[in-house]
């Protein structure tokens, strides 16, 4: 049994709208040990905003990681002061996004052409805090596309006091591709992460990009150090679940995490939250079961919701694959 907590580990990647504290809070009914992240969060977000909500998070989400989005060093750090003083774990620095809204404020992937401003960020965020700083970048932008563009991007920022970067394993097209497209359209190349692994074994290399299954997960943890999941994590859940066998757990039933849900629906109720809202990150809880899409169904579109809509909607499924 590989030992996850000291060399391996799996990742909920960082997706806007969607990784939010209730999703997060959601994840981790499936598996303890997995690492949460949030959404990219601009630091003009949290400097100029009410970083207190913004950032708010429960206690359960432990391991959680903070995704930052900027270019300024001070900035950087100073938002890394703000989330070290309410617990976060670990913070990670955007360059991977591809989006032309967060170029025109330099964040995400244009980034990977200017690793000296990457490097002076990790450096100014590393004085901010003993916690672990990390890069998730893409493996190339537009024509830079060379493994050594890669490596040497990697060298700079790793002079500069990171140990961990999480890559995804495709170039990223600044110009002329949506955010959609350059998830799907440039061609993985998961060699160029394995080959970053060898050239730098003092590193923590993690993996990200069309990982659907645990098969997947398993090959991948022969080349490098750990796996980001990100939408087959949100549509399927109970991969998450699966993922407990890497630990030597057992996989929760899906009436267990549901069961763990609920008290935490109630307070969010009670705090004004409109369950309908909320419900949106919880319907792939049975996907791959009879009554899926009814399930889908009677949770979307509607104004408001109930507990026990929730129960009778999720009772109607467990009882039709005989869970009940």
């Amino acid at each position: 049994m590989i030992d996850f907590k000291e060399n391996k580990r799996i990742s909920v990647a960082p997706m806007i709208d969607w990784t939010t504290a209730d999703f997060r809070y959601f994840a981790r009914l499936f598996n303890p040990d997995i690492h949460l992240y949030t959404e990219m969060i601009s630091t003009s977000a949290i400097l100029k905003g009410d970083a207190d909500y913004i950032l708010r998070h429960d206690d359960i989400e432990h391991p959680i990681v903070l995704q930052l989005g900027g270019s300024d060093p001070s900035e950087m750090a100073r938002c890394v002061q703000i989330a070290d003083d309410m617990g976060y774990d670990e913070f990670n620095v955007n360059v991977g996004c591809p989006s032309d809204r967060v170029q025109h404020n330099k964040i995400g992937a244009c980034l990977m052409a200017e690793p000296s401003l990457v490097a002076d960020m990790v450096r100014a965020m590393k004085d901010a805090t003993s916690k672990p700083i990390t890069v998730k970048h893409r493996i190339g932008i537009d024509t830079f596309d060379s493994y050594e563009f890669m490596r040497d991007f990697v060298e700079q920022v790793m002079n500069a006091g990171c140990r961990h970067f999480i890559v995804h394993a495709r170039i990223a097209w600044l110009n002329g591709l949506s955010p959609k497209e350059n998830r799907e359209i440039p061609p993985l190349r998961y060699d160029d992460v394995y080959r970053l692994k060898a050239d730098f074994p003092e590193l923590f290399i993690e993996i990200n990009g069309g990982i659907n299954d645990i098969d997947a997960i398993k090959t991948h943890l022969n080349h490098v150090d750990g796996v980001m999941i990100g939408r087959a994590f949100y549509h399927n859940p109970m991969l998450m679940g699966e993922c407990n066998t890497l630990f030597g757990r057992a996989i929760p039933t899906r009436g267990q995490v549901l069961d763990a849900l609920c008290p935490y629906l109630e307070r969010r109720a009670g705090e004004g939250a409109n369950l309908a809202t909320l419900a949106r990150h919880y319907l792939g809880l049975f996907q791959g079961l009879s009554g899926a899409r009814k399930w889908r169904q009677e949770l979307s579109g509607k104004r408001t919701l109930s507990i026990d809509n929730i129960r009778r909607a999720a009772d109607e499924v467990l009882i039709m694959n005989d869970q009940k």
